[in-house]
């Protein structure tokens, strides 16, 4: 039986260092050096608010100071551009989120390509020619952090990425490979999935399809991060079928209660470090690590 990633667990431990670097801040500082996040969301969307609304209460409790703002669905991309060159633009503001998805009106790509890298909260503009030290995506720093926790080394190792997105896939396998890990990735046009999956020694699932993963297409004492987030029939599952999979497997994360915690509390490290570097101290200043 494969030892569960409990993210959930580690996720507090996280938010606790986040909070000691806020505070450390604001002692060295003073008040106006506490990290702040702006965080931008359509009304329409009650997934996206519920999302939202639980970041700021995760601001809250890791002393950062969270500031949300709701806009109507009519709203058109060049007044939200605009919000954000503002944004951008007041010294003010640390770090901004616009929360996805957005409307179709809205293009996507335009969005994160125009929000500051100085202020890009999710990390969605990390470099993908970046080494360890630089600022991450959430979910792939938070996959790292959950890998170095339990002691399972990535260098010289076979990894598999099943998903090729900007927000995970890809940065994922950047993540891996400033580690010195021989990565694979695959993807929805990847003729015999099992062919690669089989050869992980570390394998990472981020396809959004419910159960894509089963114990035959897993090495065995392999460990295995599953990202995926899809509901089937009113629940949250992931994208590997976890009771097949967990008798085979050397590690194995749950879904709920493994990644997704991680990249909320990644966010709350970012928003600390976009702080830190605005007011010259730098992430390890703070209690921040490497690439956190």
């Amino acid at each position: 039986m494969a030892v569960l990633i409990n993210g959930t667990e580690l996720a507090k431990k996280v938010k606790a260092e986040v909070r000691l670097g806020a505070e450390a801040m604001v002692e060295a500082l003073g008040e106006e050096a506490r990290p702040d996040m702006t965080l931008i969301v359509f009304e329409g969307d009650p997934v996206s608010r519920s999302l939202v609304a639980m970041k700021a209460r995760d601001c809250e409790a890791a002393g950062i100071v969270p500031t949300v703002v709701e806009l109507p669905d009519e709203t058109t991309e060049e007044e939200l551009f605009a919000l954000i060159e503002r944004l951008n633009a007041d010294e003010k503001v640390t770090a901004i989120l616009c929360q996805l998805p957005v409307p179709p009106h809205v293009s996507t790509k335009k969005l994160l390509n125009l929000i500051s890298p100085e202020k890009d909260v999710d990390g969605f503009s990390a470099r993908l020619d970046g080494d360890i030290t630089d600022l991450a995506a959430c979910t792939p720093a938070g996959v790292i952090r959950m890998l170095d926790e339990y002691g399972i080394e990535v260098a010289g190792k076979h990894c598999v990425v099943v998903g090729r997105s900007n927000i995970v896939g890809k940065p994922m396998a950047a993540q891996l490979l400033m580690r010195d890990a021989t990565v694979t990735v695959c993807h929805s046009k990847t003729r015999d999935l099992a062919s690669f999956t089989r050869q992980a020694d570390v394998l990472i699932v981020a396809a959004g399809h419910a159960g894509l993963i089963t114990a035959d297409m897993v090495k065995d004492g392999a460990a295995v991060i599953d990202v995926g987030m899809n509901y089937v029939e009113g629940r949250l599952a992931g994208d590997v079928d976890f009771e097949g999979v967990s008798q085979k497997a050397a590690f194995i994360s749950p879904v709920p209660g493994g990644v997704g915690p991680m990249t909320r509390a990644y966010l709350l490290k970012n928003a600390l470090r976009l702080s830190a570097e605005k007011h010259g101290m730098g992430g390890t200043a703070v209690g921040s690590r490497p690439n956190e």
